[in-house]
């Protein structure tokens, strides 16, 4: 069996040693064993797959309360499947409306770089075009930013 400092831990999984520290604290990892002498933490193989699990949920902007309940969920097995399946997905499709507006966003940077750049070589043509992209871009960047 191997064991892990939080060190290691840490450098694994992306997560910060406070963000460990904090994530058995509130009950999503853990309790973590500790090490009899020293009382350092002392990580298991399943505890750091239960924190990568955790790291990559973050990443994508879950928060703890959901993590709370994928961690249940996954605990229940196959019984929780289901709710475990609508949670990720309710995630992905505020992921996709994520990526939605930062393609709007995209798109009018591009148009106003692309109008500064006409500007820049004296060329009123490509400039009143790329005028015309960013007014065109403007009604939905007001609808995202909403």
């Amino acid at each position: 069996m191997t064991t892990l400092t939080i060190q290691d831990v840490s450098r694994r999984s992306g997560l910060s040693e406070p963000t460990l520290r904090y994530y058995e604290e509130v009950g999503l990892i853990g309790p973590i064993r500790r090490d009899p002498s020293s009382g350092h933490r002392r990580y298991q193989d399943g505890d750091l797959d239960t924190v990568q699990a955790l790291a990559c949920l973050r990443a994508m902007g879950v928060g703890i309360e959901d993590m709370r309940t994928y961690q249940t969920n996954r605990a229940r097995g196959r019984v929780a499947a289901g709710e475990q399946r609508d949670l990720l997905l309710r995630h992905a499709d505020r992921v996709e409306r994520e990526i939605e507006t930062l393609h709007v966003h995209l798109d009018y940077l591009r148009s106003k770089a692309a109008l500064w750049d006409a500007r820049d070589r004296g060329d009123q043509g490509a400039e009143a075009e790329a005028h015309d992209r960013v007014e065109a871009i403007v009604p939905q960047l007001k609808a995202v930013l909403r």
